[in-house]
């Protein structure tokens, strides 16, 4: 599991260096999964060492202000991913039912500007929980034990804990994919009539561009699916939380599915390159062309600097804040999502 991040930062940054280094596959589509990657490593780089550290002390380590500007990134980060892909699956739409509209709305200045905005918009979005978390003592009253972790309001109260938790499961979740689903529904329907509508003997460049639109609109209803089965653990396992928020659960069960879910957050972080690469054979001929020039450089710089490796083995443990802790269920995604080979 330790080493899943770790890939996820290679796969994730080597999709970003092979769309801004191909002009031949830079488009509509993989212009936004170059922004999806960002949100992607964002989290990879912020979210994996703060939820290790979790595991393997009970202090919170980054102090009050890491309590506030960690949950924000995080956030963030869960908004770039859901609305990008909810961008994605508008392009797909646009291309697909109304292919006129896109020729007008589809240039490279247009489309940076709209994945600007997506980070805009998830930045504000993320300013409350920044301003509400915070260090708070939580106790186990089994144990009488007492301890301090960051969490986005204080142990007492019932209601704010109940607000946060649906408002989040809606804006994060719920309404971008139910957007997401009624552009799939109207595109659906639009190739199935299409196919219809094509001759057996008709033009086959008209064949090549339907085929080419199908393919990149499964391409990305793939990501978010992915996006939705990894994230789901999550959201649940959050709403269980807050709607029990007086009580700390420290049973096995929960720390598993704890474990699980954060597990899951982090695949889909992590997944999304390597899915791309299976997805389409153009992305992979360029990506295997970019991670071997820095396998090249690497390889070239080792032989240059030799160093020993020193490992070492932790054991990871339970803590009850870990447990406890609802912020960062509240991190990201994504999904995000993919990229793709062309864009009609």
């Amino acid at each position: 599991v330790s080493t899943a991040p770790a890939l996820g930062l290679i796969g994730n940054i080597t999709l970003i260096k092979t769309f801004c280094s191909a002009k031949s596959i830079r488009n509509v589509p993989n212009l936004f999964m170059s922004s999806l990657a960002l949100g992607d490593v964002l989290l990879l780089v912020t979210c994996a060492p703060v939820d290790a550290s979790r595991y393997l002390t009970e202090e919170w380590l980054f102090g009050r202000v890491g309590c506030k500007v960690i949950p924000f990134i995080q956030l963030t980060s869960v908004g770039v991913s859901v609305f990008t892909l909810t961008a994605l699956s508008a392009d797909r739409y646009r291309a697909i039912v109304k292919p006129l509209d896109i020729q007008t709305s589809s240039t490279i200045t247009s489309i940076v500007l709209r994945a600007a905005l997506i980070w805009l918009f998830s930045l504000v979005l993320a300013i409350p929980e920044a301003v509400f978390s915070d260090l708070h003592t939580f106790s186990i009253n089994s144990t009488n034990e007492t301890f301090v972790t960051c969490a986005p309001y204080p142990h007492a109260g019932e209601l704010h804990p109940k607000i946060h938790s649906m408002a989040f499961l809606l804006i994060f979740y719920v309404i971008p994919l139910l957007v997401i689903s009624v552009y799939y529904t109207f595109i659906a329907r639009s190739l199935m009539r299409s196919a219809s509508d094509l001759p057996v003997e008709g033009n086959m460049h008209a064949r090549r561009q339907a085929a080419s639109r199908k393919r990149l609109a499964m391409t990305v209803l793939v990501f978010v699916g992915l996006f939705a089965v990894c994230w789901l653990p999550s959201h649940v396992l959050y709403l269980y939380r807050s709607y029990h928020y007086s009580q700390v659960d420290t049973s096995l069960v929960h720390f598993v599915c704890s474990v699980l879910a954060r597990i899951l957050a982090f695949t889909n972080s992590c997944i999304n390159p390597f899915a791309l690469y299976l997805l389409s054979k153009t992305f992979q001929k360029q990506f295997n062309q970019q991670l071997c020039c820095c396998c090249r450089m690497i390889l070239k710089h080792s032989s240059q600097s030799p160093a020993g490796h020193n490992t070492h083995m932790t054991t990871v443990r339970s803590t009850h804040h870990s447990v406890a802790s609802l912020s960062m269920i509240n991190s990201r995604q994504v999904c995000q999502e993919e990229s793709v080979q062309g864009n009609e």
